[in-house]
């Protein structure tokens, strides 16, 4: 009996039923291929498309060629908010990682108030970001905002941290890294609970120490969260637009301007469709390449259980 099924399950399909599965397959994968294509690729295409022609007056296309793209690399706006937007990554993305790395190993211990802190860290997350900008509005209003009744405490004068190039842009870092440091927790906290206790068990007999476990085992088993979470960073650090509308408008003088924004006031405030289409390309071409180079160097150092 038993060599009869061995015989059954080992005799090849019949092509009828290997062409009903195919389809079968097509057919199910066909609603999010659908998705994908209408909201991802022809998006990009017609985008990459529209690069290359400019409205008349008329209001009819007519194609330029490379002529838009000329123009970017002379405009000295495109590059101070390419400048802004580089340091604003440098800025936010190693330093929300870190930070909610260090709040997922502190909430995944045995402490008392465990729940309470979780809540506290990821209560950030949720707040709608028109929310979150008009909060931080309040701590950074000339003498009358919270930083600004502290600094009184000392008897410094108050501080247009807003409408000054030297430090609105740090302003913008630490609201980001506050709002999005609890949201990457998250991801930390659930790869942390699937780790097997066993590893930092045989650690401590071998006699090794907090730090060395950490560094040695727990962060590599770690890696396939920090690539998610790193690729998810770097993209949010390029499409901030809803906060600066509210604090800044990009100013002072485009200090706090970034990519993503300048996209937004080119296509809306100056109704240049064309032009706007120019620089959305250019932004899809650093992020892809960011994410390759991610992939490509964190990949190697990524070790899946």
């Amino acid at each position: 009996m038993p060599d009869q099924v061995g015989k059954f399950l080992a005799a090849p399909m019949p092509r009828s039923h290997t062409w009903l599965n195919s389809v079968n397959a097509w057919l199910l994968l066909l609603p999010a291929a659908l998705l994908l294509v209408a909201f991802t690729h022809y998006p990009v295409i017609a985008t990459i498309y529209h690069s290359f022609f400019i409205a008349n007056r008329s209001g009819n296309a007519v194609f330029v060629g490379l002529d838009n793209y000329r123009a970017m690399l002379e405009d000295s706006i495109f590059w101070k908010v390419l400048f802004n937007n580089f340091w604003f990554a440098i800025g936010t993305v190693p330093t929300s990682i870190a930070l909610a790395l260090l709040m997922a190993v502190w909430v995944n211990r045995n402490i008392r108030g465990r729940a309470l802190l979780r809540l506290a860290y990821f209560t950030p997350t949720v707040l709608p970001m028109i929310a979150v900008a008009n909060i931080w509005l309040f701590f950074y209003t000339p003498d009358y905002g919270l930083l600004d009744q502290l600094r009184g405490i000392f008897g410094l004068p108050g501080w247009n941290w807003l409408g000054d190039p030297r430090t609105v842009m740090g302003c913008l870092i630490v609201m980001v890294i506050w709002k999005e440091a609890g949201f990457f927790m998250i991801f930390y906290l659930a790869a942390l609970q699937q780790l097997s206790p066993d590893l930092e068990e045989a650690a401590a007999v071998e006699g090794a120490g907090r730090w060395y476990t950490f560094r040695r085992i727990t962060f590599p088993l770690l890696m396939p969260t920090t690539l998610f979470v790193a690729i998810n960073a770097v993209i949010n650090s390029f499409k901030l637009v809803d906060h600066l509308v509210i604090m800044t408008k990009g100013g002072p003088s485009n200090a706090s301007s970034l990519l993503l924004y300048y996209i937004y006031e080119v296509a809306f405030t100056f109704q240049d469709s064309a032009y706007a289409a120019t620089l959305t390309v250019v932004l899809l071409i650093i992020l892809s390449t960011l994410a390759l180079m991610k992939f490509g160097y964190l990949d190697r150092r990524v070790h899946y259980q």
